[in-house]
């Protein structure tokens, strides 16, 4: 996956936007949905990599499953987050699934009326 697939693919959920909220690392971005960051990345960066939320249990099977492809989350709670080398030996399906999991992480503890506004057509 290069970065311009995996900007595409993020910002192509219901309501996901891409923002660069830190103005000391300009060029850093935060894919979010309803304001809750879903994934983090710096898309010029080599090796790619996002951090991206994981449910604590699946986190430490994945670091375990992919050791050095997939570790803690740089910078993040690691408990919540890890990050994951997307332009190495994983395979981009999976990367995308990755991807898609964490947003669905953050949808599911949005409010409900938050919720039920991404679900209308």
């Amino acid at each position: 996956m290069n970065p311009e697939q995996l900007r595409s693919f993020c910002v192509s959920f219901n309501a996901a936007v891409e923002e660069f909220p830190f103005p000391r690392v300009p060029e850093v971005s935060v894919f979010k949905v309803c304001g809750k960051m879903f994934a983090l990345t710096t898309l010029d960066a080599r090796p790619l990599t996002v951090n991206l939320k994981c449910d604590p249990e699946a986190a430490i099977r994945l670091r375990g499953d992919y050791p050095g492809l997939i570790a803690p989350g740089w910078h993040m709670n690691k408990r919540h987050w890890n990050t994951v080398t997307v332009d190495g030996d994983l395979p981009d399906q999976f990367v995308r699934e990755l991807i898609e999991d964490s947003y669905d992480l953050v949808v599911a503890g949005l409010p409900r009326a938050e919720r039920l506004r991404l679900d209308r057509p």
